[in-house]
């Protein structure tokens, strides 16, 4: 998988988060998620200046590839062309998509988050790869977050934009069946995936709560 261009088909798609993670480092957490089946991580850290970022996503770019496992470095473009990431996601307040796109590779995919219609529209226009929904729910992960849009957003989401998306915000193991229920293939979980005592038993608990919806 990784290398290659396009959204793959998966449930769950992983976000690291240092502060939220007992104390692991995010290397440690992203080799429990790759051991617990996660197919797309996606590497996200506030908190350190760009080195230490760097050096950081190096060790977790080897251990990506190595498992063939998707890496997706949020927000910067220099970090995800250094350690040669598959995808760049961008917030609505990053650089714009169509400037990513010119100075991007032609391989890296490109993501935006989206929280209502005319983003989504806009951002299907403007060449993007796959979308961000959300936030569903309320969530504390980060601080700059938007107000929730809700399922209503989802679902228009599902309905009408023919891009694979990936449904974020507050979404936890008791409420991702419902997420799915709605239309969500694909959902992106922070604090009850990096914050589990055992990564690989809340992944499963995780795809049980899927499988039911």
């Amino acid at each position: 998988m990784s290398g290659s261009k396009g959204f793959p088909e998966t449930d769950l798609y992983g976000i690291t988060a240092a502060l939220l993670s007992r104390g692991r480092s995010n290397v440690e957490v992203v080799r429990e998620m790759i051991k617990a089946g996660i197919s797309i991580i996606q590497y996200r850290e506030k908190e350190r200046n760009m080195r230490e970022k760097y050096m950081e996503c190096l060790e977790i770019r080897k251990l990506t590839r190595e498992a063939g496992v998707m890496l997706i470095v949020n927000d910067h473009l220099d970090l995800a062309l250094a350690v040669e990431a598959d995808g760049l996601h961008l917030g609505q307040d990053d650089l714009p998509l169509p400037q990513a796109r010119k100075l991007a590779t032609p391989r890296l995919l490109l993501g935006i988050s989206t929280h209502s219609p005319d983003q989504a529209k806009a951002a299907a226009a403007g060449g993007a790869d796959y979308l961000g929904v959300g936030p569903i729910f309320a969530t504390q992960t980060k601080k700059d977050v938007c107000a929730p849009v809700g399922l209503e957003y989802l679902e228009y989401v599902a309905r009408n934009i023919s891009l694979p998306f990936v449904a974020i915000g507050g979404i936890k193991e008791h409420n991702i069946a419902l997420v799915r229920g709605r239309g969500a293939t694909c959902c992106a979980l922070v604090s009850d995936i990096v914050g589990a005592p055992d990564i690989i038993s809340k992944v499963r608990g995780l795809r049980e709560k899927c499988r039911s919806a």
